[in-house]
């Protein structure tokens, strides 16, 4: 499998990759441990497959999906949300010199982390998603304002993501330093940085575009439940 179709394919490669100690399921369909967040992916488009990821997903809950071409819906399951993503790269982020103090985020800022991304919805967060990866933020009077940190992992690239900023602190730049740092760092280790942002994200694709991101392609978000599940 090449790099580029690692990235059409990213939850499915960072399940066989650098998330393989959390990934649940078997050799047809995976899912990451539901602490981590609800990403799921298959093997393939097949019918065994389907039936696979199907049998992953939780009773009262969703699972996620990120494609380059929409996943097929399984037998037991229905689509709860489908929304049209850019997955953006980088090969060059220029240093940021921030005009105030970062701070690297420990396990101790996880229930903080966790109601900021509750606040601002940035993607899928759930009770240790701050343990995939460093997360960097900044404080104001103690309290966190503004977080990014790393999520999918594959070989030779690490996503960008939690890219999110309390609504009180706002237009100050936080955003997009942060994005840049982690950017720079992933760099650094000899690796590609890569986000994905919903489409219709005009105001946050610029802010990448001008950091140093590009579009690769368009990607398809899709969030199932199962059959008959509320909600």
């Amino acid at each position: 499998m090449t790099e580029n179709h690692l990235l059409d394919r990213p939850v499915w490669g960072a399940l066989t990759s650098g998330w393989v100690a959390l990934a649940q399921g078997g050799a047809k369909a995976l899912r990451l441990d539901p602490d981590y967040g609800p990403f799921a992916a298959c093997a393939d488009d097949g019918r065994d497959a389907q039936a696979a990821l199907a049998a992953l997903i939780p009773a009262g809950g969703t699972i996620a999906m990120i494609e380059a071409v929409a996943p097929s819906i399984p037998t037991g399951a229905r689509m709860v949300q489908s929304g049209a993503l850019f997955q953006m790269t980088a090969t060059a982020i220029a240093a940021p010199s921030p005009t105030f103090d970062l701070t690297a985020l420990a396990d101790s800022d996880g229930p903080e982390m966790l109601a900021l991304a509750a606040l601002t919805e940035p993607g899928p967060f759930a009770s240790r998603t701050h343990q995939l990866g460093d997360f960097v933020g900044v404080k104001r009077d103690g309290r966190l304002a503004a977080m990014t940190g790393e999520r999918m992992k594959l070989p030779g690239f690490t996503e960008v993501s939690a890219v999110c900023t309390h609504p009180d602190h706002r237009g100050k730049g936080y955003a997009a330093t942060l994005t840049a740092l982690v950017g720079a760092r992933i760099l650094a280790r000899g690796e590609t940085p890569f986000l994905h942002v919903f489409t219709h994200n005009v105001g946050a694709i610029a802010v990448y575009r001008k950091l140093g991101f590009s579009v690769r392609r368009e990607m398809t978000l899709t969030v199932m439940a199962r059959s008959g599940a509320p909600g």
